[in-house]
């Protein structure tokens, strides 16, 4: 069967040509809810496409290591509404090899920001790092510090899997700090050593449209979400390279963050190193989109073929 060919483009010197003034504060809105939403959406949709594939299992073992220390993914925020194309912010996650407690660790690491450019109306400035067991990515501490125009948080957590509690520390400029305890059950991630592990789980045994109920903790709250296999497609970027991928649509439960529907897709490549190459999530006027960028240090090489 012959595979769909989907085109996307991207232009960060695209600029919106004279808008009214009312434009331009709807423009402004939507980019706060596009930063603002980020990169929760891009971690949750990575955790969730691949968790129906291994999270239900006993053991969480990394099936396939699809990375290594030292590798960097970067990524465009794209806002598009019709014939509307502008690079809002910069995403990127980084693998770093570190001692913790006198244990060799893997220290994850994600930053988003908005563009300087646009600092002056929305200035966003989020740090997200996680510290991980070497043989299985099991989380032993999390933080994040965001910044995102007048909203500051400030969380962190610890695993204690003989206990088998999560202890949080968190504080937002909504509330003050609070202390917590949440149960750990097998095979659970924070946000950020979950995007390494889904990577590592082996892919060969998917269904077209299969869906499974998946849960996870993001932000000290229990979230329920269902990942559902789309089948294969070429992404072909501006820069005329062409992806071979694997596509999902994300679902998300009522009563999360989210609102119900199908409303995030997600192109992976189809090879050993399972990048994002595309993101897409639906809001009220337009869409979001991460872009793939570039990468360092990969483990496998990056296949793509070349537009005549």
């Amino acid at each position: 069967m012959k595979e769909n060919i989907i085109t996307f483009s991207k232009n960060g010197n695209i600029e919106v040509p004279n808008p009214a003034i009312g434009f331009k504060y709807r423009l402004v809105s939507y980019f706060k809810r596009l930063i603002r939403m980020f990169i929760k959406v891009l971690i949750i949709i990575l955790f969730s496409i691949w968790s129906n594939f291994g999270m239900l299992k006993a053991q969480c073992k990394p099936a396939v290591w699809s990375f290594q220390a030292g590798e960097e993914l970067y990524y465009d925020v794209v806002y598009n509404w019709g014939f509307i194309w502008v690079e809002a912010g910069k995403v990127n996650f980084k693998v770093h090899e570190e001692y913790l407690d006198g244990k060799e660790v893997f220290h994850f690491e994600s930053t988003g920001a908005s563009l300087k450019k646009y600092d002056w109306f929305f200035k966003v400035r989020d740090y997200y790092h996680s510290w991980a067991e070497m043989d299985d990515l099991k989380p032993i501490k999390y933080s994040r510090k965001t910044s995102e125009g007048k909203q500051k948080a400030d969380n962190k957590y610890w695993f204690d899997y003989k206990q088998q509690k999560i202890y949080t520390n968190s504080w937002n400029s909504q509330r003050e700090r609070k202390l917590d305890t949440l149960h750990l059950s097998p095979c659970l991630f924070d946000i950020m050593t979950a995007v390494y592990y889904v990577r590592t789980l082996n892919l060969s045994k998917y269904k077209t449209n299969e869906k499974i109920l998946l849960t996870m903790i993001v932000d000290d709250e229990i979230f329920k979400l269902y990942g559902r296999y789309l089948g294969k497609e070429t992404i072909n970027t501006i820069e005329k390279k062409e992806f071979k991928c694997l596509k999902f649509s994300i679902s998300l439960v009522e009563g999360t963050m989210f609102k119900g529907g199908e409303d995030l897709v997600v192109w992976v490549t189809d090879d050993n190193n399972r990048v994002p190459i595309l993101i897409e999530a639906k809001i009220l006027v337009g869409v979001v989109k991460a872009t793939f960028d570039y990468a360092k240090k990969l483990k496998h090489p990056l296949f793509y073929q070349i537009e005549e």
